[in-house]
């Protein structure tokens, strides 16, 4: 397997690369581990979920470091019980606000870093990943 790379118009000096497979439940988590040791490497790895297993998005940047969820069927964020009740623990000790810890939660920081790149060069292919309000 060979990766197409393009210019990324996003910062100049730097290419794009996307690429499709098919693999075991899981795969997502040995490929992102992988690559997160790479420096000034962006990426974004999305497994879609199974009848027999639920889907993982991760995000990772050299700035924020890697951001992983657990996705639902279609497509939604499923926030375990134990991470909301840091985030509310967190919120009421004053360390931080209980909307900045539900925006971490659900990659809203990699969300923003990572929007500029998404956006494909001259014919390069591109995946959005959509905010459902």
């Amino acid at each position: 397997m060979s990766l197409d790379w393009t210019p990324q118009p996003a910062q100049a000096g730097t290419y794009r690369a996307e690429l499709s497979w098919a693999g075991e439940a899981g795969s997502a988590a040995a490929v992102a581990s992988a690559l997160r040791g790479w420096n000034h490497l962006r990426f974004e790895i999305t497994e879609e979920p199974t009848t027999a297993s639920e889907g993982a998005r991760y995000s990772f940047t050299p700035e924020l470091g890697v951001y992983h969820a657990v996705t639902g069927l279609h497509g939604d964020i499923m926030i375990p019980e134990d991470r909301l009740k840091a985030a509310v623990v967190k919120a009421a000790l004053g360390d931080t606000t209980l909307l900045v810890e539900i925006d971490k939660l659900l990659g809203k920081p990699w969300d923003d870093e990572l929007e500029t790149f998404r956006h494909a060069g001259d014919g390069a292919p591109v995946r959005w990943l959509h905010q459902v309000v």
